[in-house]
């Protein structure tokens, strides 16, 4: 039996409501606050994540899924949003909209990952941007909008950790203090963090060994190197924060897996999720679209894991598909209001107007299904029972239809061309 590769999974037609539910609320809520929509290609150029994520991430390093295009070109399937988002807003030359330009997207990415709870090597992501805006209010409104997606999906014992990178040149000088503390230490470090000191010592601060959790309390925080300017962009963000009434903790060790972050940066947590208990999160990115190649320019945003977000609100409440009408085919002797008898022919004639009124009925706006098994009558009702449809209409011929309404049970014969309008109009039978 052929199986899906390891990492990836099927979304079925049962998981589907809540992927529709957490879609209606990220477009309720990101519209409302003027985002609009985008989506970026699922292949881009490897050199847009070599650029733009970083050489020495792990992303880069060894998660992207890359290959030869047949003419020379490296191509990746995107493991992350922003990058390709920027990239498009510089294409297409965003900067002449007015700013600031706030998009949003809900996709699907790659990394080349251990798979486990929470974490797959296929995944989707919902995503949220300010490009053109360097103010604290942008930074603290995308965290609200956050906050609000995880609120409406109901999850769980959710946390928000909140610091600030700095702009570059701090975090180069700081890096470089960093680095000269590991390597006093790295006897007592994890042989992985004592391997990438040069290449990315800041990353130590996600360890998981004990012993480099221990060195890593007594390390310098970059938090304590921030200069005047962003000391205050992020002191002003979490005044917007306490004003909006939002709780939060401020953790000088956070770290995003990504080299473009600047100043803010958060991260929303459950606990419910255990040792993975990251959902979403980002930050700012004030240098990204110039690495890119484009005007410099502001930008900020997030992005979290739709299967995070599902693991962390089980209990979020689905959404009954909604059928007001099954229609079928039945001949003149199986039609409840008929007396023995029946034909062949009166199937057959039945067929078409039976496929019309489905269609007519989709027309006018209801939902409308085709039952297309064959099944018997009370085979066929039991089925509109399961599907919860309001009316089941039973076509007899070309011209006669029964039309039941599930709920009382009352019937009427009607023409075919009526069906659509009575239940439109509601009338009890």
């Amino acid at each position: 039996m052929i199986q899906a590769p390891k990492g990836t999974y099927d979304v079925l037609p049962s998981d589907q409501g809540a992927r529709r539910t957490l879609r209606a609320h990220a477009e309720r809520i990101l519209t409302a606050a003027g985002y609009s929509r985008i989506e970026t290609p699922a292949f881009e150029p490897t050199e847009l994540f070599s650029r733009g994520v970083g050489a020495a991430t792990d992303i880069v390093q060894k998660e992207m899924y890359s290959f030869d295009d047949g003419a020379g070109r490296s191509l990746t399937l995107r493991p992350e949003g922003t990058a390709p988002v920027c990239r498009a807003y510089i294409e297409h030359g965003m900067h002449k909209l007015p700013a600031p330009v706030k998009l949003w997207y809900l996709s699907a990415f790659f990394r080349a990952e251990n798979p486990q709870r929470g974490r797959y090597r296929q995944f989707w992501q919902v995503g949220a941007e300010v490009i053109g805006a360097d103010s604290p209010e942008a930074d603290a409104e995308l965290i609200v909008l956050l906050g609000e997606l995880l609120e409406a999906m109901g999850v769980a014992s959710v946390r928000l950790r909140l610091a600030s990178l700095g702009q570059p040149e701090t975090r180069g000088a700081y890096r470089a203090e960093l680095t000269e503390y590991l390597r006093a230490n790295a006897a007592s470090l994890s042989a992985e963090v004592r391997a990438r000191i040069e290449l990315n010592p800041m990353r130590a601060f996600d360890s998981s060994d004990p012993q480099t959790r221990a060195v890593m309390v007594g390390a310098p925080k970059l938090l304590d190197r921030l200069g005047p300017d962003d000391a205050e962009h992020f002191a002003c963000v979490r005044e917007l924060l306490d004003a909006a009434g939002i709780g939060y903790e401020i953790d000088p060790t956070l770290v995003r897996g990504l080299d473009y972050y600047t100043r803010t940066l958060f991260e929303f947590t459950s606990d419910s999720l255990g040792a993975q208990s990251g959902v979403g999160g980002g930050g700012r990115y004030d240098r990204l679209i110039e690495q890119l190649g484009g005007k410099s320019t502001p930008g900020v945003g997030w992005a979290a894991g739709v299967e995070r977000i599902l693991l962390a609100a089980p209990d979020q409440p689905r959404a009954p598909e909604l059928v007001d009408l099954l229609v079928i085919t039945a001949p003149a002797g199986d039609a409840p209001a008929a007396g023995p008898g029946g034909s062949g022919d009166d199937a057959r004639a039945a067929r078409p107007a039976a496929f019309e009124l489905a269609r007519e009925a989709r027309r006018a706006g209801l939902a409308a299904q085709l039952e297309l098994t064959g099944r018997s009558l009370k085979s066929a009702l039991k089925h509109a029972d399961r599907l919860g449809a309001r009316y089941v209409a039973i076509v007899n011929d070309s011209q006669q239809a029964t039309l039941r309404d599930m709920a009382g049970g009352e019937q009427q014969e009607l023409a075919t061309g009526a069906v659509v309008a009575a239940i439109l109009r509601g009338k009890r039978l």
